[in-house]
């Protein structure tokens, strides 16, 4: 399979420079191992039971290979990574150990690795690296606030985008055709709950309760539901529902996995914007996951789908609107990574404000995204986006509506950019 680039690349080749290990975390098969081992001088794969013992009776064998040293699924022995801890500690240079791991294993290191190893997360194509257009807008430019005009057009449809959800952004995946979809992604599940766990030492006491607890948190997909009501969806005639407890080790568990990948709150240290929720948006690793566990596996069930499959947290959102609204996020979050901004999402504690996605750059100062999965716009699409800007002022650089349309543009009356998803990039 021919490699497509991926935009950690880039901040590999320069954080090799300056930081003397990374961790490349993410789920299965995201292509952690084909992009760490283009910045590797050499490549230890502890999946390989030969390689894992030549470095158990030989753990010094890590300072005799060529720098950087990928150490592939490093969760499958552990001490390894205090072992590259102290090597980095003695070692005291940049460029030398790469690890990565699908999974956090039971058997925690003794150290954190804090201040000597940095993590980076791996998540699915983005939209950019999908290669459907080349994008006209930037991230970065939107970022610096000049606020200029927008240009570009996009034939991209919402059949489209559709396709690219139930397609999802693993690499391996992706070449499925539609006919084996199910099939590779229930595939994919079993390999991590039937091998993945045990050989990590984690057992799944009741799988397919948990099973249902996770189609349950895929129908909550971009909102905010309780974990109670996400629980209750799950099962609401059971009267041996799992207890609190069961369910947060769940929650650590498919978290270990890469498997969750909720969007953080948005905290607000510089404006007094009243009580602001504090729950994150409930998004799962790739919304291809979450069309799999609702039995959405083809655009036209997706666009289609019948009534009960609707949202927990969104009313009147179709199952489509959180998914796109999903892509659009793990797209606009590895974007916002590439320039050392994080996004996370604003919601007032009345419900009456919310904003999908806030862009924050290391000083404070944001960029403000709603995300419609309709191709056109109205003024009711803006009034979160112009309330935030009336409360924050200079501190909000920009504010964009992320549609499924097909021209780029400055709203005349207020200066809101609208932005077809697919013309949207780093």
């Amino acid at each position: 399979m021919e490699y497509v680039p991926r935009l950690l690349d880039a901040f590999l080749e320069d954080a090799l420079t300056a930081l003397p290990a990374i961790a490349v975390d993410g789920p299965k098969a995201v292509g952690k191992t084909a992009t760490a081992s283009r910045h590797a001088g050499a490549v230890l794969s502890l999946d390989d039971d030969p390689t894992a013992q030549s470095l158990r009776e030989d753990p010094d064998l890590i300072n005799r290979l060529p720098r950087p040293l990928l150490i592939d699924e490093w969760q499958y022995w552990p001490p390894i990574w205090d072992k590259v801890r102290h090597a980095v500690d003695t070692a005291g240079a940049a460029g030398l150990f790469l690890l990565s791991g699908s999974a956090t294993p039971k058997e925690k290191p003794k150290h954190s690795g804090a201040g000597r190893i940095v993590h980076v997360r791996l998540r699915p194509f983005t939209l950019a690296e999908r290669q459907l257009e080349p994008p006209t807008v930037s991230l970065k430019e939107l970022l610096a606030g000049r606020q200029e005009p927008l240009t570009g057009r996009t034939d991209v449809t919402v059949e489209q985008y559709a396709e690219e959800i139930v397609r999802g952004g693993l690499p391996a995946l992706r070449s499925t055709p539609e006919r084996f979809r199910f099939t590779a992604w229930e595939g994919y599940l079993a390999e991590l709950f039937e091998r993945d766990l045990p050989e990590l030492g984690r057992q799944v006491r009741r799988p397919a309760t948990l099973m249902a607890w996770l189609r349950s948190y895929a129908r909550a997909t971009a909102g905010v539901a309780t974990y109670t009501d996400i629980l209750d969806n799950a099962m609401p005639a059971d009267v041996h529902k799992p207890t609190k407890a069961t369910t947060l080790a769940w929650r650590e568990l498919l978290g270990s996995m890469w498997l969750l990948d909720p969007l953080p709150a948005w905290d607000d240290p510089r404006h007094k914007l009243g009580k602001l929720g504090q729950v994150p948006k409930h998004h799962l690793m790739d919304p291809a996951l979450a069309a799999h566990l609702l039995g959405l596996t083809t655009p036209d069930t997706l666009l289609t789908q019948p009534r009960e499959l609707e949202p927990l947290a969104k009313r009147g959102t179709t199952t489509f609107g959180g998914l796109f609204e999903s892509l659009v996020t793990l797209s606009v979050r590895v974007y916002a990574e590439a320039t050392d901004a994080r996004a996370s999402h604003l919601r007032t504690r009345d419900g009456r404000h919310e904003v999908d996605l806030i862009v924050t750059r290391p000083d404070g100062r944001i960029v403000a995204f709603e995300v419609k999965s309709t191709p056109a716009v109205t003024a009711a699409d803006a009034k979160h986006l112009l309330w935030l800007r009336d409360k924050l002022g200079d501190d909000l650089l920009d504010a964009a509506i992320i549609t499924t349309g097909t021209d780029a543009y400055r709203r005349q009356s207020d200066g809101i950019a609208v932005v077809p998803a697919a013309l949207l990039g780093p």
